[in-house]
């Protein structure tokens, strides 16, 4: 049977390694663009430019916070103007987006340095656009991956807790997810769709064990201001093995629910892997599975604190008619939530997100 697999080229992850950036930059090009989150700019843009030599043309430009047509023509624009030969997202998801769209429009090569680890975004070949205002539009297939993937460690670790708990509820997904595209036999995500390798399904279960055994001492650790074998475990799993499990498997109502959600102006203030992680109990529930299963995974994310209920996300007033609406969005033709292995329609939806509100509510 016909199977692919995709991945970036190498992927670094060592504490102090965004001073080594330079290293990995040289052999691709000779003029980089490297755009950087607002509030990491004047930090990391002088420090990435002090420890590179003169031979690197670097040309420095500060993220605008959202992943949306205008600001993808913005970064286009400055990496024309610079002749850039090389594309740098440093930060987030949305930034490494960003990067990824224009080092692809612009025949550029790719370097992602995450900073935090709340996505899974950086090694992938998919990017996701958003309105200016947040809410989704499409998710791009980008017909490459990175060439590097640089993970500073300590860097991610001196985050807020909260960007890793993000993390841990988007790569909560994607074992799930993976196995709703194997039951229902859809394609990943690689070279046009292909179904899943071994090694594919392999890392997305794989993502899951190191999650339930990491995720508790991890965030302990980032809380106390530590880096610790299990904070880097998570880092990894957050990044890496979700990435890979992600894009090699594919997603299904997790995040087809996440994309629902958008269009509520409630959740605007929530990270992609809190909305995703509520999608994954959802998924659960619409795929009616194992009511042990679902109760285990609600209690994991109540231990490293993401939401389970709609009032965790804000949803309180109106619910009803906003779920319909989140369903509705949900389930527009083309949505990634068609890979789950059930009958999908706006209604099953509504009540699958309804249903689990109401038993997670009845768990003490």
């Amino acid at each position: 049977m016909a199977r692919a697999f995709g991945g970036p080229n190498k992927y670094i992850q060592r504490a102090g390694e965004i001073d080594k950036l330079a290293d990995y930059l040289a052999p691709l090009g000779k003029r980089a663009l490297v755009l950087i989150d607002r509030v990491l700019f004047e930090k990391l843009s002088e420090r990435i430019a002090k420890n590179c030599d003169d031979k690197l043309d670097l040309h420095f430009e500060r993220f605008g916070g959202e992943c949306c047509t205008s600001e993808i023509e913005r970064v286009r624009a400055a990496a024309a103007e610079h002749r850039s030969d090389i594309l740098v997202g440093v930060g987030g998801g949305k930034t490494a987006d960003t990067a990824k769209i224009v080092a692809i429009d612009t025949d550029a090569r790719i370097v992602i340095a995450p900073t935090i680890a709340s996505t899974d975004a950086p090694c992938s070949a998919i990017a996701v656009r958003y309105s200016e205002h947040g809410v989704y539009e499409e998710s791009l297939r980008l017909p490459r991956n990175p060439d590097v993937v640089v993970v500073d460690s300590a860097l991610v670790a001196a985050a807020p807790a909260r960007f890793l708990v993000a993390g841990i509820g988007d790569a909560l997904s994607t074992w799930f997810e993976a196995r709703s595209n194997i039951e229902s036999r859809t394609d990943n995500y690689v070279a046009g769709g292909f179904p899943a390798t071994e090694a594919g399904m392999a890392i997305a279960r794989h993502c899951q064990e190191v999650l339930m055994r990491d995720a508790v001492k991890a965030k302990v650790a980032v809380e106390a201001g530590l880096l610790t074998r299990a904070v880097e475990n998570i880092i990894e799993a957050n990044t890496l093995l979700s990435g890979l499990g992600f894009e090699n498997c594919g997603c299904s109502a997790a995040h087809g629910i996440h994309d629902g959600l958008t269009v509520l102006e409630e959740v605007h203030g929530l990270f992609h892997g809190e909305k995703v992680a509520f999608g994954t109990l959802c998924l659960l529930m619409l795929e009616n599975r194992d009511r042990g299963e679902i109760e285990a995974m609600i209690r994991f994310c109540r231990s490293v604190g993401l939401p389970t209920r709609l009032a965790d996300l804000g949803i309180v007033d109106d619910v009803p008619a906003k779920i319909g609406r989140v369903a509705d969005a949900a389930c527009r033709p083309g949505n990634i939530i068609y890979a789950t292995p059930v009958a999908v329609t706006a209604p099953a939806v509504r009540d699958a997100i309804l249903a689990l509100d109401a038993l997670s509510r009845s768990i003490d």
